[in-house]
């Protein structure tokens, strides 16, 4: 289902997979808050549900705070009643074996309620920031669990060809812009895993309009990992991913080209792109 084109003239918040990391989510929404940016100007680019250990709770409070959000291939997944996450993983990777254990806790965890939310979720979003047109949606036009990173240019240039302008994706968990003179290609990251950069951080990115374009912010959000790593443990997910919570670094990278394995372990830095057609500088 797709809705009729959005448009904002104030900033917008756009951010990727709490992955039931209630206390990420709580402290996202404080943030917002200080910044004065109420729940309709934020946008989730999808899996609310899959890591953490409280899915329910999660998907509780986005929707009690209004957040506009896609369908990832978690939502699609338990919305269908499906027997896994829908990632396509090879069958003897680490990130299948680790999949079965942390979906099987989600859709045990997830209401009948919120799946037929989840059913009526779209898979694309068009959104107008500032004049600026950007095409959302959670990892590819066609395949909803296609995983597109910064240094895959030859999937991004296909994207492009479907979206038709300039996009905003997520899905594969590490925020990343790539621009050109026409269009600009954005992840905000996720908030419920850090970015594989060895610190505990997670990412967000607030879109706000600029004379003749619109700035991009990447922010790193701090929340209580601790908290949220423990109760994992307490609900018996993986241990790989609560401790990733606490040390930054992925338990499988199964799924990553040879250029993003290569940075893992080095800090992201906040950033801010000021980006116009024909031209992007930095700010």
């Amino acid at each position: 289902m797709q809705h009729s084109p959005l448009a904002f003239n104030e900033p917008v918040l756009l951010f990727g997979g709490p992955y039931s990391n209630l206390e990420a989510m709580m402290a996202l929404l404080s943030e917002a808050k200080r910044r004065g940016i109420s729940g309709d100007r934020m946008v989730c680019t999808g899996d609310l549900v899959a890591y953490g250990a409280d899915p329910q709770a999660v998907v509780d409070l986005a929707r009690a705070a209004g957040v506009l959000t896609l369908m990832g291939n978690c939502e699609e997944a338990l919305a269908t009643g499906a027997e896994d996450c829908g990632c396509g993983f090879d069958e003897d990777s680490d990130c299948a074996a680790l999949s079965t254990v942390w979906y099987a806790y989600s859709s045990a965890h997830v209401d009948r309620e919120s799946r037929a939310w989840m059913a009526g979720l779209p898979r694309r979003l068009e959104v107008s920031i500032g004049g600026c047109h950007f095409s959302l949606t959670h990892g590819g036009f066609h395949h909803i669990s296609r995983f597109i990173f910064a240094s895959d240019r030859a999937a991004i240039a296909e994207e492009m060809t479907f979206a038709g302008g300039s996009v905003v994706a997520g899905h594969c968990g590490l925020p990343f812009t790539v621009v050109d003179r026409q269009w600009v290609w954005h992840n905000p990251g996720v908030i419920g895993m850090p970015a594989n950069d060895g610190t505990p951080r997670v990412w967000y990115s607030v879109l706000q309009p600029v004379p003749g374009g619109v700035e991009i912010e990447l922010a790193a959000l701090h929340y209580n990992y601790g908290m949220a790593a423990a109760k994992m443990r307490s609900a018996g997910l993986p241990e790989g991913y609560a401790r990733c919570l606490e040390t930054g670094y992925w338990p499988s990278e199964d799924v990553l080209p040879r250029a993003e394995r290569a940075a893992a372990g080095r800090p992201l830095k906040p950033s801010k792109l000021i980006w116009q057609p024909q031209q992007a500088v930095m700010a």
